[in-house]
């Protein structure tokens, strides 16, 4: 299903760009402009772009998360350290291979809930599960198209974005400076109480609900 860590590389020549139009080859990805560009946000936005447009053409229900879908919601500019993308669990052979027929590298890390992928020198993860709970085909279908710069895809709805990060809170993994501006930037287009059911009521969430109340987010 993967190709080994060892033999990645960061974007492959024949990269299938999204600006090819219909019926027409696909233009290469010169060598000397597969780290380009330089700007690490910008990097990610065009990454994130290339393999929206190639999960697109390839007829897959997915939906974009991670920092970038909340820039796409409105948030914040600074994006984190790679793209994130939702399939459903019986999806991601599919997607790999068709990110491999797309000319990207492609590989099974240790985890067992993602595959990743790697794109104009930029980790590419493509997530079917999130906070141990399986990605479905009703939280896909709740994802908004909305254009990532010039390429509209399928994004991750805000209440399900702030479910995910929030479930994922545990004894091992509490990072709340993280998650809080995302929660401040889209707490007007997230439905709380449809939050707090989902994440029950393990202590670190209700420890982050508590953040959140005394800093009047919500």
């Amino acid at each position: 299903m993967a190709e080994n860590r060892e033999d990645a590389v960061r974007v492959a020549p024949e990269l299938r760009l999204a600006s090819a139009g219909p019926g027409e080859a696909p233009p290469p990805v010169p060598a000397d402009e597969a780290d380009l560009p330089r700007d690490r946000n910008q990097a990610i936005l065009e990454a994130a772009k290339q393999v929206g447009a190639v999960l697109k053409r390839g007829g897959h229900l997915f939906a974009l998360a991670g920092s970038v879908a909340v820039h796409a919601h409105g948030g914040s500019g600074n994006l984190q350290h790679d793209v994130d993308f939702c399939v459903r669990p019986e999806d991601a052979g599919p997607v790999a291979a068709t990110l491999r027929d797309a000319g990207l590298t492609v590989y099974s890390p240790p985890e067992d809930w993602l595959i990743k992928a790697t794109c104009f020198g930029q980790d590419v993860d493509v997530i079917f599960e999130l906070a141990h709970r399986p990605v479905s085909e009703e939280m896909l279908r709740r994802a908004e198209e909305l254009p990532v710069e010039s390429v509209r895809m399928p994004v991750l709805a805000p209440t399900d974005l702030l479910t995910g990060l929030i479930a994922a809170f545990s004894e091992h993994h509490c990072d709340f400076g993280a998650v809080l501006p995302i929660a401040r930037a889209l707490r007007e287009k997230v439905d709380w109480e449809q939050v707090r059911r989902d994440c029950g009521d393990a202590p670190m969430p209700a420890a982050f609900f508590f953040l959140l109340e005394r800093l009047n987010v919500i």
